[in-house]
């Protein structure tokens, strides 16, 4: 089966974009400075001809020369000594008629000199790039004139071979720059080669967009909060539903953990780098399960992934079912109380004692109305009466005196139903839990909705709060296993407190316990 072809890695394509910037960057370097080098060489032969001719030109030996019956035999050895002096190729002079009188070439004498006069004729010089009897070179005729009439022309030239060959020369030093700098560029390509494909992991553009994208999709597709933070407790990742639950801005990317006002001990959670699985946290709005990971790369810890679920209604159902299960299981105890009373007054009958057995059955039935009349008398929410007659069993059950004292009247109340199960069901739980490990086991619970505000204050007879622990009690954040269930009651409270703009006090009881005081503005009727 053919495998497919994977596509070449980000490094190694920059990696080859690299190289060929820097060979062209260096090739068209040296191409203009090879053609300005020879634009220069051209102009330094045009300006040395024609310095050279006007030099001959202007010599009082050649017009002495030209004055002479044998010219040309007196100006040849005159000619090569300043041929051989400039270093030029030739210096031809020759008669009106183009006849040459000196060549570097003896047999060419006599001969026609080969090329353009231009405007020598007229007086003027005139430079020009021709193929003569030597070769292609760069010369200037320069005419000499003797009383304003032209006699003679001069013409000294430079072949092209020599000026390639000081062009070679001249551009040998900027050959060897331009290999540094190819060798540099090279180097520093297969620098940051190494670099990139340390971070792209070896990866190639396909493969990087079809990762991102895939992985972008799934981030926000699925249901659970996900965050991603380095080693540098930043925050590098974040979906949608993580957004919500955390209520973090938009431009949480790139930010301190510390910085987004989290809880603190979820904020220890995310950057904590032993892992945790199925914490609870209670943030201002939600309930919160989360687990937390190391991220591990090839051995080497890159950072941490926390993924969020909400629990929030899932607390609310559960604190409703405890206190279903609550009030069944005090009826299951009553259930068995009762039927232990009825044996007895039954058992009494037998034995011939009916005003025993009526006055028995009658004293027990009048305890028991007389607390369920004295709570909904001062209870006016009928929840709320349940629940404490629940706990009163259970209190009963555990040794526990629970008193309740105030009233609650619904005008103006500011919790549904559901909160008020959430508020006073954890506080009087908290409560019993509390004073189970004292001698004198006692509960109060008093409601007050007077002044504006609705209060509720429960005290028990337990151990107290160290001084120490007062302030983390109610600590956003605080946190237990969710296995268990338990142990966010308080942070529940605090939770649903602070969203109605209340308040939660912790103090010493008048019991010798707790006391936990909750006020909350009572809305206007």
């Amino acid at each position: 089966m053919r495998r497919p072809r994977r596509d070449s890695s980000v490094a190694r394509q920059i990696l080859l974009l690299q190289l060929l910037l820097v060979t062209v960057l260096v090739a068209a370097a040296l191409g203009l400075a090879a053609y300005d080098a020879r634009g220069d060489v051209r102009t330094q032969a045009r300006a040395e001809t024609l310095v050279t001719a006007r030099a001959v030109a202007d010599s009082p030996t050649v017009l002495a020369a030209l004055r002479g019956p044998e010219p040309c035999r007196a100006l040849e050895p005159y000619a090569e000594d300043v041929r051989q002096d400039t270093g030029t190729d030739f210096v031809v002079i020759m008669r009106p008629d183009r006849t040459r009188c000196t060549h570097p070439d003896p047999t060419q004498i006599g001969k026609l000199f080969i090329g353009d006069l231009g405007t020598a004729p007229q007086g003027r010089p005139f430079s020009q790039e021709y193929a003569g009897t030597l070769g292609p070179s760069v010369r200037t005729v320069v005419p000499v004139t003797d009383g304003g009439e032209v006699i003679a022309y001069v013409a000294v030239g430079i072949t092209l071979d020599r000026l390639n060959s000081q062009l070679v020369r001249a551009l040998l030093p900027l050959g060897i720059a331009g290999g540094l700098v190819l060798l540099a560029g090279t180097a520093g390509a297969f620098l940051v080669n190494r670099r990139l494909r340390r971070q792209t992991h070896g990866m190639g553009a396909d493969e990087i967009t079809r990762m991102y994208e895939y992985y972008d999709a799934v981030l926000h597709a699925v249901r659970e909060g996900l965050v991603l933070v380095d080693t540098r407790d930043r925050v590098q990742l974040v979906n949608d539903e993580a957004r919500r639950l955390l209520s973090l801005p938009d431009d949480v990317a790139g930010r301190s953990v510390h910085e987004l006002g989290l809880p603190p001990a979820l904020s220890r959670a995310a950057v904590g780098e032993n892992a945790a699985a199925d914490d609870i946290y209670v943030t201002d709005r939600h309930v919160l399960v989360v687990s937390s990971s190391p991220a591990v790369w090839r051995g080497r810890t890159v950072g941490s992934v926390v993924s969020l679920r909400d629990r929030t209604e899932l607390q609310d159902v559960s604190g409703e079912l405890d206190l279903v299960r609550g009030l069944t299981d005090s009826l299951r105890a009553q259930n068995h109380e009762a039927a232990n009373r009825l044996h007895a007054v039954v058992s009494l009958i037998e034995m011939g004692q009916p005003e025993e057995a009526v006055e028995f059955a009658i004293g027990e039935l009048h305890v028991a109305q007389l607390l369920t009349d004295r709570l909904t008398a001062s209870i006016e929410e009928p929840v709320v009466a349940a629940l404490l007659l629940g706990k009163s069993a259970e209190a009963a059950e555990r040794g526990i005196a629970l008193e309740v004292a105030g009233r609650l009247t619904t005008a103006g109340l500011p919790l549904s139903s559901r909160e008020l199960l959430t508020l006073v069901g954890n506080l009087v739980d908290n409560a019993l839990d509390a004073a189970t490990s004292s001698e004198v086991r006692r509960v109060r619970v008093a409601f007050d909705s007077g002044g504006g505000w609705f209060a509720v204050t429960v005290d028990d007879s337990g151990p107290g709060i160290p001084i120490g622990d007062v302030d983390r009690v109610l600590e956003r954040g605080w946190s237990t296993k969710a296995a268990s269930g338990r142990g966010v009651g308080l942070a529940l409270v605090a939770q649903l407190v602070r969203r109605h703009g209340g308040t939660v006090t912790v103090g010493d009881a008048p019991l010798g316990g707790a006391r936990f005081h909750v006020a909350i503005p009572v809305e206007a009727p």
